[in-house]
C-alpha cells in the first residue's frame, strides 16, 4: 500500500470517528477505497409516538401513548443476547434514554425515549423484525 493510500485511509477512519457514520466508500483519481467500522456507533434515532386519540364511546378511558419504531428493521431489547434488557414494564424512562436498538443495513440505530414516562407494556419480542412507525412500547 502506498503512502498517499495509506494518509487517505486513516483520514477516512478518523471521519468515520468523528461522524459516527459506519462506512465510507471513497474514489479518487483511479483509486477507490473503502472503509468501514466494525464497531457500533449507535446514530441516535428519536422514536415517534402516534398522536394521541380518545374514542368518544369511553371517556373515562386514557389514550394510548405508543414509542414506534423510526425505520424498517430487527428490533433488539437489550445491547447484546447476554445482557439486561434497556427497559422493562414497570420502568420509567428520562427523555433521551435509550429503550432499545433497532437495527437496519447492519447498522444499529437506538430509539429513545422522546418524554419521560413509565413503560407500560413492550410490544415486541428481540430480534423480530419491526415496520415503519410499529408500536414498540406502550408508556403512561
Amino acid at each position: 500500500m502506498d503512502k498517499q493510500a495509506e494518509s487517505i485511509i486513516k483520514d477516512l477512519a478518523n471521519l468515520l470517528r468523528e461522524t459516527g457514520l459506519s462506512e465510507i466508500d471513497y474514489e479518487k483519481d483511479g483509486l477507490r477505497l473503502r472503509v468501514a467500522s466494525n464497531t457500533l456507533t449507535p446514530v441516535p434515532v428519536a422514536a415517534t409516538p402516534v398522536a394521541e386519540t380518545k374514542p368518544e364511546s369511553k371517556p373515562e378511558e386514557q389514550p394510548k401513548n405508543y414509542v414506534n419504531s423510526p425505520i424498517v428493521g430487527v428490533v433488539y431489547l437489550s445491547p447484546n443476547p447476554n445482557a439486561p434488557t434497556f427497559v422493562k414494564v414497570g420502568d420509567t424512562v428520562k427523555v433521551g434514554q435509550t429503550l432499545c436498538m433497532v437495527e437496519a443495513m447492519k447498522t444499529f440505530n437506538p430509539v429513545v425515549a422522546e418524554k419521560a414516562g413509565k413503560i407500560k407494556a413492550v410490544l415486541v419480542e428481540s430480534g423480530a423484525p419491526v415496520e415503519y412507525q410499529q408500536p414498540l412500547f406502550e408508556m403512561e
